[in-house]
């Protein structure tokens, strides 16, 4: 992870780890658990867009993110942001690689 800020873990002992648990795997890093995610956000965003070629595992990570950012700490919005664990950031970019390794990171809120 680029900062400090995002060298977060999430505390656990490795058997208990949060990216390893069996939920993990059913709600977060199923493709097709994924695309209705994606799906119904753009429907709730009112954004109908056909993803570029190549763009699936960047679209998979960000509604990975999401997923697990609802299933941990639910709805958030108004600039509320949180950090994802590294242990999970570290699964999904596993999960959905960027082809050229090319990530974004965690971007505060915006004033």
């Amino acid at each position: 992870m680029p900062t400090d800020l995002e060298k977060k873990c999430c505390q656990q002992p490795p058997q208990t780890c949060i990216s390893t648990v069996p939920h993990m795997e059913e709600f977060i890093l199923q493709n097709g658990v994924l695309r209705l995610a994606r799906t119904l956000w753009n429907e709730f965003r009112a954004v109908y867009d056909d993803p570029d070629p190549g763009e699936d595992n960047r679209q998979f990570r960000h509604a990975a993110y999401r997923q697990f950012v609802a299933w941990q700490h639910g709805k958030l919005g108004g600039g509320r942001r949180v950090v994802i664990p590294s242990c999970v950031v570290w699964r999904i970019r596993g999960k959905f690689p960027d082809p050229n390794g090319n990530y974004t990171g965690f971007i505060p809120r915006r004033l």
